[in-house]
């Protein structure tokens, strides 16, 4: 009996397993730079500067910084994402949410061209805290996913953090 019981426990673990297309475990905020040359200006801008574009989105136009997030993606499309503290980390404006929408974009090719896979672009408000939660399907689904990237956006369309993806169990963490 106890033989067969734990069979049957690894078949549901092991069916859970293979109906995950994508898993994030915490994330990174947006920094819109990547690069900046050349002589500074009087205004202290530089003339040459590389934005910090992701797999084809342009990023937030100020930093911002996010204290956690955990997100799964069914292979049938099904997204449950769970964000803490998305908050603006510069202007006067600081620490807060800016009023933003949000959304979550799933991104599979390592090169060009990408293919955006996206939740409503209506969006969740964040929370006054940065809080917010998509419990949603992505318009298109890929059939696979061997380079996920899974962007959070606002509805104007630039990325404000990134999901990092989740290791296997069975790689060390």
């Amino acid at each position: 009996m106890l033989l067969l019981l734990t069979v049957a426990l690894g078949g549901q673990v092991s069916a859970s397993a293979r109906d995950s297309l994508a898993r994030f475990e915490g994330a990174v905020g947006v920094i819109p730079v990547q690069a900046a040359a050349g002589t500074v200006n009087g205004d202290l801008t530089f003339p040459n500067v590389k934005s910090n574009v992701v797999r084809g989105v342009n990023p937030g136009g100020g930093p911002w910084t996010i204290a956690g997030l955990k997100a799964d993606i069914d292979i049938d499309g099904h997204v449950r994402v769970r964000g803490r503290g998305l908050l603006l980390a510069s202007t006067n404006a600081i620490g807060t949410n800016a009023n933003q929408h949000v959304f979550a974009t799933l991104i599979c090719e390592a090169t060009a061209p990408f293919v955006q896979h996206s939740t409503t672009l209506s969006g969740v408000p964040l929370a006054p805290n940065g809080n917010f939660t998509i419990d949603d399907t992505l318009t298109t689904v890929p059939d696979e996913c061997p380079s996920p990237v899974l962007l959070i956006r606002n509805t104007g369309g630039v990325w404000f953090a990134a999901g990092i993806p989740a290791l296997d169990e069975g790689e060390d963490k």
